[in-house]
Order: C-alpha cells, then sequence, then structure tokens
C-alpha cells in the first residue's frame, strides 16, 4: 500500500498523521507542494515528487496550507482516478463560504441569514436588509482573517470603500452573514465519514473564537442534536473528513457557521480525549479498501 501526503510544510497535524500512518506501519510519502510539475497531458503515469507514478498511489491525503494548490491538485489527481482526501468536489463547496452556504440551504440545514451583492449601492441595501450587526466575510480564507463585524452603516461603507480599491475579485464578492449573539464560545465538531467523532468549545472573550485567534478549547459533549446536524452539513459539502462550525443562537437553536475541509486538530485530541489523526487514518484506510 502507499499513501501520499501533500503539505505546503511540516505542521503538528501533519507529525501527527505521519505517526499515526507508522503506526499502522505505513510510512507515508510526504511530498511538498512547491515540488509539484503536473504535465496534465500525460496522466497518472509521470512521476511524483516522491519519484514513483502517480498511479501507484493508492490514496493522497491533501494537507496543504494553499487552497488553491490544493484545489488544483485534487483536480487534476481526481481526474486521473486516484483517490484523494478529501476530494476535489468537497473540497471546492467547503473552500468558498459562498457555495458551502448555498450546499446548506439546498440541503436545508440551519445556517446564519446571509445576503450576497456586488456592488457598493446594493451591498449597503443588503445590511440594511439583513440588519445590524452584520459580519463581512471574505468568500476564501481561514483562521478568522479578514472578518469584520459592521453595526453601523457608516462602518459598513468605509470597509467597502476600502475593498473597492482592491484588485482581487473576492474582494468585491460581498459576502455577509447576519451576526450571532452566541455565548462567548462556538462549537468545532470533527466528522469523520459517518460519525462525529468529537468536539470542542472554543471559547474566547472576543466574537471571533478560533483557536488561532487565542480561543481556548474545552470538551463539548456531542449530542444527538449536534451529531445529526454535523451529519447532514457533511452530508450536505460531500462528506469525508471534515470540521463543522456550529453557533448558538440567544434561542438555543445550533447553526451551521462553516465547513472546513483541512481540519486543524492539534488542540482537540486532549480536551476530547479522542485520537482524532489515528481516527483519520483509519477512514483514510477503509477508503482505500473500498476504492481498490
Amino acid at each position: 500500500m502507499r499513501i501520499g501526503i501533500l503539505i505546503t510544510h511540516v505542521r503538528a497535524e501533519e507529525k501527527l498523521l505521519i505517526s499515526a500512518f507508522q503506526e499502522r506501519g505505513i510510512e507515508p510519502d510526504v511530498m511538498l507542494d512547491r515540488d509539484l510539475n503536473f504535465d496534465i497531458t500525460a496522466g497518472p503515469d509521470q512521476l511524483a515528487p516522491s519519484g514513483f507514478p502517480w498511479r501507484a498511489y493508492d490514496l493522497i491525503m491533501e494537507r496543504s496550507v494553499s487552497t488553491s494548490r490544493g484545489l488544483y491538485a485534487l483536480a487534476i489527481l481526481n481526474s486521473w482516478g486516484i483517490p484523494t482526501i478529501n476530494r476535489y468536489e468537497t473540497a471546492s463547496v467547503c473552500a468558498d463560504k459562498l457555495r458551502t452556504s448555498i450546499a446548506l440551504a439546498q440541503a436545508q440545514v440551519p445556517q446564519p441569514a446571509v445576503r450576497v451583492a456586488f456592488d457598493p449601492e446594493t451591498t449597503v441595501q443588503a445590511l440594511n436588509d439583513l440588519g445590524y450587526p452584520a459580519v463581512f466575510k471574505p468568500v476564501t480564507g481561514s483562521w478568522g482573517r479578514l472578518l469584520a463585524r459592521v453595526n453601523d452603516q457608516d462602518t459598513a461603507e468605509s470597509i467597502i470603500e476600502h475593498r473597492q480599491t482592491l484588485g482581487d475579485y473576492n474582494h468585491h464578492t460581498y459576502y455577509i452573514q447576519k451576526y450571532i449573539d452566541k455565548p462567548g464560545r462556538d462549537i468545532r465538531a470533527f466528522v469523520i465519514g459517518d460519525r462525529t467523532i468529537c468536539a470542542i468549545y472554543r471559547t474566547s472573550p472576543h466574537w471571533i473564537t478560533n483557536t488561532a485567534r487565542g480561543g481556548q478549547a474545552s470538551n463539548c459533549p456531542v449530542t444527538p442534536e449536534i451529531d445529526d446536524l454535523c451529519l447532514r452539513a457533511a452530508q450536505a459539502v460531500g462528506g469525508g473528513v471534515l470540521a463543522i462550525d456550529l453557533l448558538e443562537a440567544p434561542d438555543g437553536q445550533l447553526l451551521v457557521n462553516e465547513v472546513n475541509h483541512t481540519m486543524e486538530f492539534r488542540n482537540s485530541s486532549a480536551p476530547t480525549g479522542v485520537n482524532i489523526p489515528a481516527e483519520v487514518v483509519t477512514y483514510a484506510l477503509s477508503q482505500v479498501r473500498v476504492t481498490a
């Protein structure tokens, strides 16, 4: 069996995954995304950075920090029939908050109200329709970066004016989410295949509760409600190995905030008591058997 792990650099999560594979008697080939040099027309018989043909791999696990590199690599590998975790279809939806919202809406999975607009004047109208406070989010991005809570129209217009001066079309796509007054925390749940294996609370005095921004992790029991909602969200985006971010609304309803396809888990195994990398590897090996 030959397994590859595609990375930008070795983070704590990748070290844990490599160790989990080694404990199963498998030495995965670690490949840097900067070393990729795909010949699209040559197909899977060309050599991977490891020196083996791509066709020789039973599975490639995509763990790139670079969203664009990871997505394009998945698109190419899947077009060649090479199994990956996650699949391109899933990753491409999760990497785009707008596409995630569409998928959740189609599956009737509860989420915060969302508006999308493209013109400054229409964006202000969308905010007025949605009501303040609201949250501007980039359609692509992670770790809580470039989020902005807007409490009034003056603040909104200042942010819009700034973004209009930026050249990337993503900055001119205004994805606006209703602000949810959560109880000083959110929930990150981990779904692998058809199981919600564990969840954590991420608690912070700041409204952005990502652990990358200082949020503190503690165990969150996986209730039947959390399990059902997370599995529905995972199925809506195509399934696989995913982290589902949930918000607790003031009325007690759980809402899906985001779905992540290259999840980080370094701070989550200890508080939950669940060996997350071992669970990921077990699932990966089960997928090899399914696709073989």
